[in-house]
């Protein structure tokens, strides 16, 4: 049985970033969040994504944010760079955690994102001590829904927001496997959309916004296929050979209502 860090680990991430930066033709040491874009935003739909989400959840300058499942840091550091928020990521892969660290030294935003590895379901934090919590493409790994979203709202205050943009399940069922999640049935734990919404009301959270994206999600995905190139800075760096059979079933789980993918924006009130 493979565990959540070891799907994820790779053991040599930073070098072969670097490298792959280098194959580009760009400065590793004079980066900018763009420039990263193909390999940190591990999520459907990348940038555009995190900007969308960013715009629904209102994120000013200022803010902390509490990127809960963060990975390399892709999405914290572009919400750094264009609102001015302080972000930190929170992640259970210790490399990723260490990655990211290095590749906020590059891209020149330390002060504004910070790493921290560690469980969601027991977070090293005070209570009320972020304004937002963010995932993205980040609770799929984790059985114990109800834990995770009782340690989101115990970490923001009065008014604070859930900015979330997860993958959910269909009604089809099981999905197909690899998927960029889990190679494996144990790692993956998908709950129905009407059943989390359920579960985020009964933990006390007002829903703002809810939209299925499965359609726009889907059609990324074919895209992405269509015009997959041989790029030396891409998603393999960080899963492996089997990405194409990865992102093949993720399609073909949408197409067929085995998985969906929501954005949503609740409130602690």
């Amino acid at each position: 049985m493979t565990d959540v860090p070891t799907h994820y680990t790779r053991g040599n991430l930073d070098d072969a970033i670097v490298a792959a930066l280098r194959a580009l033709g760009k400065d590793p040491d004079a980066l900018t969040p763009d420039d990263l874009a193909p390999v940190d935003h591990f999520h459907a739909r990348g940038r555009e994504a995190t900007l969308e989400l960013a715009r629904r959840a209102g994120i000013g300058r200022g803010a902390r944010v509490v990127d809960v499942g963060g990975g390399l840091g892709g999405a914290a550091r572009l919400l750094a760079a264009e609102h001015g928020c302080q972000v930190t990521v929170l992640d259970l892969t210790a490399e990723y955690c260490r990655v990211g660290e290095a590749l906020t030294r590059r891209t020149k935003l330390q002060h504004l994102v910070g790493f921290r590895q560690g469980d969601a379901l027991a977070m090293p934090f005070d209570e009320g001590a972020f304004d937002v919590a963010w995932t993205q493409h980040s609770s799929m790994n984790v059985p114990d829904k109800p834990a995770l979203y009782r340690e989101i709202r115990r970490v923001l205050p009065a008014g604070g927001a859930l900015a979330m943009h997860e993958v959910a399940a269909g009604s089809r069922q099981p999905p197909h496997f690899p998927v960029p999640w889990a190679r494996e049935p144990v790692l993956s734990h998908l709950q129905r959309p009407e059943a989390l919404r359920a579960l985020l009301r009964e933990l006390g959270f007002r829903e703002r916004q809810w939209e299925d994206q499965s359609a726009q999600t889907l059609a990324w995905v074919r895209q992405r296929q269509a015009a997959a190139a041989a790029s030396p800075l891409g998603l393999h760096l960080l899963l492996g050979d089997d990405v194409p059979a990865m992102f093949a079933n993720f399609g073909r789980n949408l197409d067929e209502d085995r998985v969906r993918v929501v954005m949503a924006v609740w409130e602690r009130p």
